[in-house]
């Protein structure tokens, strides 16, 4: 559905991807992890056209995106949750829904997506008319992934969907991704929490400075020595 074909990424004099390679297939939740500054988010951030590539290509249902605007990839059907949530704080909850499908033309789509979303997530529906701003950590989380999913997408990217979020609401987060692949999303999620990630994740990727040092199935990688050492905290 989604494919990442030996994609370099370069900040200035820095290289921030090395040759990436990643197939995302339909209905499945994917899952990068690695360390900071591995090149989790710039991977997300480079599909969605918000970084430019200095080599490689981004193909989705076999289309080369490559060369355009984020608008257009959007209007395709991709959409990212950003690290840190990133909502409009002076506009109300619907306010930011709405904005979420700014390139939709079908108003009666669009109404019915946002009582999806509000369906999804009751404590926006009791605060639509709230502003951004005034809401917890977690009711922002709910708030950019509603706002997202007003793209009505077919691959959805979430970039450190459960980070600063307490225990209870990291597992509320984690069982809206699930939710979201039962409704038909595919997934793919950038995660520091690798043990949440790799237990949903139907195939993961690990990335180490710019490059893919490891790929698997979720469960296997969970099991795999290195990444429990690495990422798990699981001593030797």
């Amino acid at each position: 559905m989604l494919e990442v074909k030996d994609l370099h990424v370069n900040y200035g004099g820095i290289t921030a991807l090395r040759g990436i390679n990643l197939t995302i297939e339909e209905n499945q939740i994917v899952t990068l992890i690695g360390a900071n500054g591995a090149g989790k988010s710039s991977t997300l951030r480079t599909i969605m056209g918000l970084v430019p590539k200095s080599g490689g290509k981004v193909l989705y249902k076999g289309e080369d995106f490559t060369s355009l605007a984020t608008k257009d990839i959007v209007a395709r059907g991709i959409a990212m949750v950003p690290e840190g949530r990133r909502v409009f704080a002076d506009l109300t909850v619907e306010e930011n829904l709405i904005l979420g499908a700014y390139t939709r033309s079908d108003q009666k789509a669009v109404a019915s997506d946002m009582k999806s979303v509000y369906e999804t997530f009751p404590r926006l529906k009791e605060r639509s008319w709230q502003k951004a701003g005034t809401l917890s950590g977690g009711e922002q989380q709910m708030l950019a992934v509603g706002r997202a999913l007003m793209v009505n997408p077919q691959i959805l990217m979430m970039d450190e969907p459960s980070l600063g979020l307490a225990p209870l609401l990291v597992k509320d987060i984690f069982d809206i991704i699930n939710l979201l692949r039962e409704r038909g999303n595919t997934i793919l999620l950038v995660e520091q929490n690798a043990r949440k990630a790799l237990e949903i994740a139907d195939y993961a990727y690990v990335l180490e400075t710019g490059e893919l040092v490891l790929e698997g199935p979720g469960r296997t990688l969970l099991e795999d020595q290195r990444v429990q050492e690495a990422y798990l905290g699981v001593a030797r």
